[in-house]
């Protein structure tokens, strides 16, 4: 692979692979909230929000990190109140118990305001804050991070609505097109020196799975896998090891705890789940430095590959794709060769395509927990080379083929299955 080419997956990777405290989408709808206080140049009085299905399908049930509560309103509010833009996914980082109360009377007087926004991107956020006579608008789109629209007074600050067409479903032109013979190429053959800044995900997703053993977050998945129960049915291997790793980072972040995570394609538990598995079996064989940060690079940038064509918001519930990502990496540091990891990606998406995502919520470390398990079936068939064949559902020969057959059933045959999930959560009964 030329030097020009690792240079664009590089840059690729430094844009998707970043740091983010709370689960992206209502953590987005904070940046967007920050931006429009900033740009009001005042606390705002009133907040409007108008927000894409599936932004709103994923913010209704998660944590807010450092408050205790659950939800769009009161990040709306801490957005606007101490959220500062330049932090991006760390928006709320600033955070105190003063900052909280404030939020929380915005919230109590029902000065914020939350509707759906139909015929826009899957992931769109449109904020309108007003103080006084003076009146500020900021949009968010396809990218968590990407403020499109700034206005103020009527005032056009920033347009770039229509290079985003962000009035339609479709996917932005990646700067470099992957292939799962490039992610390789990239992975294994680069100079070391140039990748080793992956490691940073080991180190930051590693420590929110250490913090979440001071707590009893979300619905412990890794405290019962790691308990007697757990022990005496599943025993202590390198399979609930990474189990325990993996679940306990995503149990703390569901639950709201105020700790950073490295996402990745815009979802912190994808950048958990496609960095912790591999690091807890790269420790368990005692790997190398260079092993586990060639793994690290194959299961992630596998993970940015396949979100390409997926698109950042889908039905399809992010740790098939993340898991995919991290069976690779396990695969290769059981000492597979390119074909068996493409066996492992063949056998991933013959077994769990379809899991749909019914949002984000402290429940997500169960379906975590089970794409890791996956991903290590994966690993140990595709090691015996055991393979799903062409034969058998979705499985194309060509594995890119069979990559694209599973991201389009995600993006385009799960649609009705998205648009009833988000019915059946806003018509609960509570």
């Amino acid at each position: 692979m030329d030097k020009s080419t690792r240079k664009q997956i590089i840059q690729l990777i430094h844009r998707e692979v970043i740091p983010a405290i709370g689960c992206t989408e209502p953590i987005a709808v904070a940046l967007a909230s920050a931006k429009a206080a900033e740009t009001l140049g005042s606390k705002p009085e009133k907040i409007e929000a108008f927000l894409s299905a599936n932004i709103l399908k994923n913010a209704m049930g998660v944590g807010i990190p450092g408050t205790g509560m659950v939800g769009l309103p009161i990040a709306i509010a801490l957005g606007a109140g101490i959220g500062k833009s330049e932090y991006g996914l760390e928006v709320l980082r600033d955070l105190t118990p003063e900052a909280l109360a404030e939020g929380k009377t915005m919230v109590n007087n029902k000065s914020i305001h939350i509707a759906l926004k139909e015929n826009v991107d899957k992931l769109y956020i449109e904020i309108i804050a007003t103080a006084g006579n003076n009146q500020a608008k900021v949009i968010i789109c396809h990218e968590h991070t990407h403020i499109i629209y700034i206005e103020r007074n009527g005032q056009v600050l920033k347009d770039e609505r229509a290079e985003t067409a962000c009035q339609t479903d479709t996917n932005k032109t990646p700067d470099v097109t992957l292939s799962f013979q490039n992610v390789c190429d990239f992975a294994l053959e680069s100079p070391l020196d140039e990748i080793r800044f992956i490691l940073e995900t080991a180190e930051i997703n590693k420590k929110a799975a250490i913090a979440s053993a001071k707590g009893n977050f979300g619905h412990t998945v890794s405290k019962t896998i790691s308990g007697s129960i757990g022990q005496r049915y599943m025993g202590n291997s390198s399979f609930t090891h990474m189990l325990m790793l993996t679940a306990a980072a995503c149990d703390a972040r569901m639950d709201g705890a105020m700790i950073p995570v490295m996402s990745n394609s815009g979802s912190g538990n994808q950048g958990i789940a496609a960095t912790l598995p591999v690091v807890s079996f790269a420790e368990d064989i005692h790997a190398t430095e260079e092993q586990l940060i060639r793994a690290l690079m194959l299961s992630h940038l596998m993970v940015i590959y396949m979100k390409q064509s997926l698109g950042r918001l889908s039905a399809l519930c992010g740790c098939v794709i993340a898991a995919t990502g991290a069976s690779c990496g396990i695969t290769w540091l059981m000492g597979g060769n390119r074909q068996q990891m493409s066996y492992a990606i063949k056998n991933m998406i013959g077994n769990i395509t379809g899991m749909i995502c019914d949002g984000a919520k402290p429940s997500c470390a169960m379906k975590v927990a089970s794409g890791v398990s996956t991903a290590m079936l994966s690993a140990m068939m595709a090691m015996e080379n055991k393979v799903v064949t062409s034969a058998e559902g979705i499985i194309d020969d060509d594995v890119d083929r069979s990559i694209h057959n599973l991201t389009s059933i995600g993006s385009e045959g799960m649609e009705e299955t998205d648009k009833l999930v988000l019915d059946i959560i806003t018509h609960k009964s509570h």
